[in-house]
């Protein structure tokens, strides 16, 4: 039996899992401004967090403003092979009845491929008291050890083992206590949130991340019933309870997709209204964004991006929430690429998240790279030229790119693209770019989300 989603009625297959399919690309014809309004969809970082975490619950859940990516179609798949009941009631709508579920194992073949299906260890562990994952895969950004997920799990008092690529979570009876983390890390945050949930008495995180998701997660987890303060501080309290009901919760805006057509619109000198944005999730984005030269209109739900003079230089260090997000680096670099003077840009979080240079480069750019550091030297304008996207958001990064290019770009692999962009070439071409996607011929993949 085939993964199905429901619309009205109709039945169809979500993701060709196992198969071999026709690569795709973009091909963008750039040097047109984006005009119009573009509304944008549930936030990718919320809602693989999210989905894992209906497991907890005793009864069936109801997801709203689910975005339509390829990391939400492997999540589900992984809670339907596991034994759970995965409707969609409409393309942004699904109802999940996970209480099906009796094995806290998930699925290898799925789970190795993205990053996070590591919340199912919370999420069973919190439930079964068990749990057996693979390693997370997900882009490759540089070392992303796990080791503080498996010392808030310790500390709870299960057991950690890994063995050939699988980690095995264990414990009787799981104990609120104290965590301080070596690090700021959203995934052992988000991990610790959704194994001490049901633990007996209280989980105090300190040094706890304090992203827009983890509020959302702490949020949905409230709406079922379980007692989370802090959320959104650098300290959580988390007061275990021993059921979870049903609820029904709509996943917040995308903060990066967001910002990712802010860039857009400033890249090609357009005018264009974001519509269903937290305006408050955004503003690093928007200051930075102000400082390059970009005219930022705030309301209540949206933001309006307008160019009407030149784009000059800045510096940009990606941090923590409420810094400068990683996940905007590279559209936020290739912005650069097009300002007046030299620019430096720093991350602060991974250690390769440069990769998509070389591929800058291709289109004209000056961008040296040393270490964590780029320096990037303004040109005016890029040329277009065939690119790869190597991760998600470098992908979009060179989409970005493309727009602004005098001529034709052709992105290949946009198959990381999609793993975190809800219909990406629409909705720019909604706001009039010329972009289109097409086989690559002769050419095959395994289109897992990599």
């Amino acid at each position: 039996m085939p993964f199905c989603m429901e619309f009205s009625g109709s039945c169809r297959q979500t993701a060709p899992w196992g198969e071999n399919f026709d690569l795709e690309k973009f091909i963008i014809k750039g040097g047109r401004k984006l005009h119009g309004e573009v509304e944008i969809s549930g936030a990718k970082n919320s809602v693989v967090a999210i989905i894992p975490a209906v497991i907890l619950s005793d009864e069936p859940c109801v997801l709203e403003n689910v975005p339509n990516i390829s990391d939400v179609s492997i999540s589900l798949r992984i809670l339907y092979e596991m034994g759970a009941n995965v409707i969609f009631t409409d393309k942004n709508t699904v109802r999940i009845d996970a209480t099906g579920i009796k094995d806290p194992i998930v699925p290898y073949e799925m789970a190795k491929h993205m990053r996070a299906s590591y919340y199912f260890l919370g999420t069973l562990l919190g439930k079964f008291g068990r749990a057996r994952v693979s390693m997370p895969g997900g882009c490759y950004l540089g070392d992303r050890p796990i080791d503080q997920h498996l010392k808030a799990f310790t500390a709870l008092g299960a057991t950690c083992t890994i063995d050939h690529g699988m980690v095995d979570i264990q414990s009787e009876n799981l104990y609120g206590t104290q965590i301080y983390f070596d690090m700021v890390t959203v995934g052992a945050t988000i991990n610790t949130m959704l194994a001490a949930v049901k633990a007996t008495g209280m989980t105090v995180i300190e040094n706890a991340a304090k992203e827009p998701h983890i509020v959302d997660l702490a949020n949905f987890l409230n709406s079922m019933g379980a007692d989370i303060t802090g959320a959104g501080t650098d300290v959580i309290k988390i007061r275990g309870v021993k059921h979870l009901k049903g609820t029904t919760y709509a996943i917040i805006p995308d903060q990066i997709e967001a910002g990712t057509f802010m860039v857009a619109a400033a890249a090609t000198g357009g005018d264009v209204l974001i519509k269903n944005v937290i305006p408050k999730h955004l503003e690093s984005i928007t200051a930075k964004l102000e400082k390059i030269g970009v005219n930022v209109e705030e309301f209540d739900e949206s933001v309006r991006i307008s160019v009407d003079g030149p784009l000059v230089k800045t510096s940009v260090k990606t941090m923590p929430h409420p810094g400068f997000p990683t996940d905007m680096q590279p559209q936020i670099s290739t912005l650069l690429c097009l300002a007046e003077g030299t620019s430096i840009v720093t991350e602060g979080i991974f250690d390769n998240r440069f990769r998509y240079v070389d591929e800058l480069r291709r289109m004209g750019a000056d961008i040296s790279v040393d270490g964590k550091v780029a320096v990037i030297e303004g040109v005016g304008h890029l040329m277009g030229a065939p690119v790869t996207a190597p991760d998600l958001r470098a992908g979009a990064a060179l989409v970005i790119a493309g727009l602004a290019a005098r001529g034709v770009t052709e992105v290949e692999d946009i198959y990381h693209i999609e793993r975190g962009y809800e219909n990406f070439e629409e909705k720019l071409r909604g706001l009039g770019a010329d972009i289109v996607k097409k086989s690559v011929p002769g050419a095959a993949v395994r289109k897992t989300a990599i």
